[in-house]
This record gives C-alpha cells, structure tokens and sequence, in this order.
C-alpha cells in the first residue's frame, strides 16, 4: 500500500477530555453500567502516555447486554401503555414543552458536542459546527410545524351530517437506529419527531459518532417523563435484533443500509403491522449536459462528490459527462481536485479531513485497483494515495459496468466518470439501478431539460438543476424511490410518518352536539379541543 504525505501527525495535539461513560438513559433514570465496555478510539494518530504513536482513545462507552436493551424496551412500552400511557394522552402545548426544555440545556453542550464531531468522525470544523446548529434548528422548527399541524386540526368538519375532529397520533414505541456520518442531525431527524408525535422511543447510537451523544443524556433525563426517550450503548446484535424479536417495536427508524434494514425486519414477527421510516444507501448521478457551464458544473461536482469526503447518502458517486466535452471536463476537474486541501478537523480551511473507519482507505484502494485493471486511469496525479486514515480523492476515467465502482455505493473518496453519447445511455443506468434517491442535471438548453426532468421526476425523487444533490433545508422532502428510502422525512413530513390520522366522529344531532359543546368546554379531553397554539 502506498503512502504520501498529507500532513504530518502534530504531536503536540492531545485529546484532554476522555469520556468513560458508565451511565444509560432507561425509565427515567440515569443507570451505571457496571460490566464489560467497549474502548472508542479516532483514526486521528497522537502520543499515547507511552509517547508511542497511534489512534486516539478518546473514551469508552457500555458494551450492553441484551437483557439491558430489554429493559429499556419495557420502560418504553410502559411508558406507552398501548397508547394510554401520559405520554401520548398529553396534552401538545405540554410535549412542546418538553422538547423546548431539552433543546436549551443541549445548546449548553454545545462545544463537547462539536469537539466529539471532530475526533470521533473526522467531520471539519465549519461542518462540526453547522451539524449541531441545525440540529437544534430543526428541533425548532419541528416544533413550530407541529403547531401549525396542530391548528389545522382545531376545529371540527362535518360531511353527510357526521362532525368529525381529525387529528394524528402516535403509532407505539420506536426503535431508533441512526448513523455515523450525520450522528446528531440524522439520528435526531428520526428521534425528534418520533417523540413530539406522542410515541416513546429506543435509541442506541452508531457505532461511530457515539461518545457525542453521551453529554446529552442527562439532558434527556431532565427534559422528558420516565420511559419516553430510553438510550442504550452496545453491539446491533445485543440490542437491536432482540428487541425486534419481541414483536414489541411498531415503528422501525432507521438511517443505514438497506441489508440492516432487511435483516431487522425479518426478525420481526408482526411485520404486517411494522411502519417502517429508514433513509438509506444512494448512487446518486451527475449528468452533465453539452452545454453545462463547466466552471459553475465543477464547482458543484466538487461539492457533491467530496463533501464531507464523500461520506453522505446524498452524495454525487457517479458522473455522467457527454462525450463532446468529456475530455475538457476531466483535465479540469482532476485540477480541481488536487487543489483541495487535506488537513485535521480542526484545521482552517480543512476540505479534506481523516476517514473515521479503520477499514475504509483499504477498501477505496480495492475499489481503484478493480477499477484500474479493468481498462479505468487515475486522472488526478494525487489520486488514491494512502495513509493510515485517509484515501486522497480519486478520478476515475473511463468507467465501464465490470468495475466494482460502477455498482457499489463507495461512500468515500473516489469520483467514477463515464462518457455518454445518447442521453438515453445514462437515463437506462438509473433507470435499471436498485437505488433512486437524487439527480444532478447541469445544462443550459429548456428543450433538452424539460423532457428530461419528466423523466428524472419518475426516476428519483430530486432532481437538481445545476447544483449538487443533498438533503436540506430541512422543510423540503427527503425520501427516496427502491432501495433509497422508507417514508419521508423533512420537517413537516416526518411528523406524519410517525403518527398515523385517527378522530371522533359523531352524527349531526341535538343529543351529540349538546355533548361535544359541553366536552369541549370542560377540557376534560386532550383530544377533543379547539385550542390555538401561539
């Protein structure tokens, strides 16, 4: 394996803040874990006290046991009580409460929080930072989109001589899986609304980007009744495939793989009645036009392909450039490339930042060793050179449908591009794909854009002119056709993905009416009301 030099381990660089946490969030109460645990180290090398060089040990969390992970099942159970437990009856204004509570002690947090993106995942900075601000943004605004939700059903409908007051609730407990790239802001675009819609909810952390979630548990402890959000450390198969196995969880929320999703659906014994939430793997392409403005197509690809290194379901992994500027677009986008800057997280202007799985640089090296013994040329001269924890971005050229590359999601940095000369050549590669999540389409022409965004809208579900795929804001749509995606989830979306439409119903008459006016103004039902909320 070769190496090259890209920046040198700065020993002076110390994590002075190990984390060796003993506690889990199950029924309310913050409970020491008294057996094995498992170490949590960053591929970021440093001096050991043995000033030996090596990963980091930035802490260490519980390994759990299954019969802990069962605990906390029936602590979210009872805390649900099949739905007449005080959680899901509360009144709204009083859960919003809650999560308002929860979001300003998790703002005191803040810096740990950031600090632990950086060493545990490798995320830079600017990124570390904008992670943790939109995520307490989106708390914000998941709030602010269930009042509105929770306005429009004020009020009763009548049709065919029935009054009817419609409203959502809450589906049972909730399994909640996240993942390493996003670890804060994906796992809480599941949890958040799971819990504001009145379910009670599981959560064990991924197996990186773990430690973050540590300064928060007391913050949970303190902001929500007994059993409604429960947090537990520990390996998928202690945890998650048990408590699966009871048959008990009624939402699985997932952010993952697709062979994790299916395998956990399997163990359910009810799957008939399993709503599922997952946002999983993408291969998302680039089809660039013959007359795409090249230097704003590149500024985008750069973007869309090695953001965050690649590492991001929403990346741009396949290029599709027409055959007629092919050869230009690669001399300039393999310079692009090479100019990026690598550095530490923390590291101003870092672009390009260490890969937090030990694994990952071995296996971009086998995917651009595939590639290349198969007719494909490195065009970027830095390209695919390795250290411990770190694969340089890699342009790949020509790509054909024998490389590994072509049908993998390589979630790093390698950039596979493919010339086309028929437009219909890139529109069968999604078309047969088993993912369909995004598009990136750069050009100029409306005849040739407006047929195609007709077809891409049936193909996956955003389409991008001119600009990289991704997720936000966060109050658009985020979902994906086939493989890609379960439900969708933005801000006002994933509210009714966890909740399901439920309602009174009575007939137009004397008796009923004079019933409905008196409940309504006891406020003896937190159901039945027709309060507004500021």
């Amino acid at each position: 394996m070769s190496s090259i030099h890209l920046g040198k381990i700065d020993t002076s660089v110390k994590f002075n803040n190990q984390i060796d946490c003993k506690n889990y969030l199950v029924d309310g109460e913050l409970k020491n874990w008294e057996g094995n645990t498992s170490n949590v180290y960053s591929t970021i090398y440093t001096e050991n006290s043995k000033d030996e060089v090596g990963p980091t040990l930035l802490g260490s969390i519980p390994d759990m046991e299954t019969d802990a992970a069962i605990d906390a099942l029936n602590a979210a159970e009872k805390a649900f009580n099949r739905g007449q437990g005080a959680w899901p009856t509360m009144k709204v204004k009083d859960r919003l409460k809650c999560l308002e509570t929860f979001a300003g002690k998790m703002k005191e947090h803040r810096e740990q929080v950031v600090e632990l993106l950086m060493w545990e995942i490798g995320k830079n900075k600017a990124d570390s930072y904008k992670e943790f601000d939109r995520t307490v943004d989106y708390i914000y605004d998941t709030i602010e989109a269930y009042k509105k939700l929770d306005r429009k059903s004020a009020k009763f409908d009548k049709q065919a001589g029935i009054h009817a007051h419609i409203r959502r609730g809450p589906l049972g407990v909730v399994l909640c899986l996240g993942p390493y790239n996003y670890p804060l802001n994906e796992t809480f675009c599941l949890l958040i609304p799971a819990i504001i819609m009145g379910n009670t909810a599981i959560f064990k952390p991924a197996k990186h980007g773990v430690l973050l979630i540590t300064p928060l548990l007391k913050a949970f402890h303190e902001s929500f009744p007994p059993g409604v959000v429960n947090i537990v450390f520990g390996r998928g198969r202690k945890i998650a495939s048990p408590i699966m196995e009871t048959g008990k969880i009624d939402v699985l929320a997932l952010i993952g793989h697709s062979t994790s999703a299916v395998a956990l659906q399997d163990l359910h014994p009810n799957k008939n009645r399993l709503r599922l939430v997952l946002g999983l793997e993408a291969k998302n392409p680039g089809i660039i036009l013959p007359d795409a403005d090249l230097d704003l197509t590149i500024k985008e690809c750069i973007s869309g392909t090695l953001s965050y290194n690649g590492q991001r379901c929403t990346a741009l992994k396949m290029l599709f450039v027409h055959e007629s500027i092919v050869d230009e677009f690669n001399t300039r986008f393999a310079k692009e490339v090479d100019k990026l800057t690598y550095g530490l997280p923390w590291d101003d202007g870092a672009f390009l930042t260490p890969l937090p799985e030990p694994n990952k640089p071995a296996y971009i090296h086998e995917l651009i060793a595939d590639a290349k013994a198969k007719g494909a040329k490195v065009l970027n001269k830095k390209g695919g050179k390795l250290t411990h924890n770190y694969s340089y971005p890699a342009v790949l050229y020509p790509v054909t449908k024998e490389m590994n590359v072509y049908h993998e999601e390589q979630f790093g940095p390698v950039i596979p591009v493919m010339s086309y000369k028929d437009i219909n050549e890139p529109l069968d590669v999604m078309a047969a794909s088993e993912y369909g999540q995004q598009v990136s389409l750069f050009g100029r022409d409306i005849r040739k854009i407006g047929p195609l965004v007709d077809v891409l809208a049936n193909l996956v579900c955003r389409v991008n002119l001119n600009s990289a795929c991704q997720r936000g804001p966060d109050v658009y749509p985020f979902t994906g056709r086939k493989n890609s995606a379960v439900s969708t989830l933005s801000v006002f979306d994933a509210l009714r993905s966890f909740s399901i439409r439920t309602f009174i119903a009575a007939k137009d008459n004397s008796y009923n009416n004079e019933i409905l006016d008196a409940l309504m103004d006891s406020k003896e039902s937190n159901f039945v009301n027709t309060e507004y909320l500021l």
